[in-house]
């Protein structure tokens, strides 16, 4: 578990998964993104799946697993309306990051719609290399896909 300024960083348990859901708007505002948030990852990827829990709540989590060739996969990252700008993103990366590596991870990947430009510039922000990569989610359906190497590339600008 990682404290920071009273937060707490610590793998999910189904009833965070269960709060997640009640609260969807304040991490997605109107988009409903629920039918991407699978109960499974939390009860079989433990220990990738991690909240950041306050006394007030969940201020954001990030679901994800690594892949028997090693890559660690963020299915969702979110932050609760009120909790960004803070750093919990990249805070939440950072654990995620943690986790993955202790699970053999020597890369991470993750992927956006080509419209969310606030989670594209995110992502680019941690190092992420981005490709448009067309068809991605079915025809006619391009996604932004996101790699960066672990440890970190740390000559990067």
């Amino acid at each position: 578990m990682i404290v920071i300024m009273g937060i707490h960083i610590a793998p999910a348990a189904v009833a965070d998964f269960h709060e997640v859901l009640t609260d969807h708007s304040r991490y997605w505002g109107e988009r409903d993104l629920r039918s991407l948030h699978l109960l499974a990852l939390v009860q079989e990827f433990g220990s990738t799946c991690l909240v950041a829990r306050a006394e007030d709540g969940i201020h954001g989590y990030i679901f994800g697993f690594v892949t028997p060739d090693g890559t660690g996969y963020v299915h969702l990252i979110a932050t609760r309306d009120d909790a960004r700008g803070t750093g919990l993103g990249r805070r939440l990366y950072t654990a995620f990051t943690e986790a993955a590596e202790r699970h053999g991870a020597r890369k991470l990947k993750a992927i956006t719609s080509v419209e969310n430009t606030g989670s594209i510039a995110f992502h680019r922000s941690l190092g992420f290399d981005t490709k448009i990569v067309d068809d991605y989610n079915g025809p006619g359906r391009a996604m932004a896909v996101f790699h960066r190497d672990l440890p970190p590339n740390v000559s990067r600008p």
